[in-house]
């Protein structure tokens, strides 16, 4: 298992440019990743932006919602809902996209790839 410590983090954006329940995109190491900041604790997750079923980097324009306790995403293409916290796609566990973490250091909003 991988530490905090160990990891590669790198900074994507100031913490106050992300909008609660809204979503930006960035290019981490190469790869597309959707940062959300979420509800009234404003928590933040950070998951492949890539859509798996149409391989469009749109994930951080889908909506932000919930169903039963998982908080989600709904693509803005195939309406497929994302769960923030795993990556797995709700409807067809076969879509699913990779969850990575992501914090706050001295303002700055830091994703760490998994």
């Amino acid at each position: 298992m991988t530490t905090n410590e160990s990891r590669h983090w790198t900074a994507v954006c100031a913490d106050g440019d992300i909008l609660p329940d809204t979503g930006v995109c960035a290019l981490v190491e190469g790869v597309h990743v959707a940062i959300f900041r979420v509800g009234r604790q404003q928590a933040l997750y950070a998951i492949d932006n890539v859509d798996p079923k149409a391989g469009a980097s749109v994930l951080s324009r889908g909506l932000v919602g919930s169903i039963g306790e998982r908080i989600v995403v709904a693509s803005p293409l195939y309406k497929n809902h994302f769960d923030l916290q795993s990556g797995e796609c709700i409807e067809a566990p076969e879509h699913s996209v990779r969850a990575h973490a992501v914090r706050v250091q001295e303002g700055r909003v830091l994703v760490a790839l998994a």
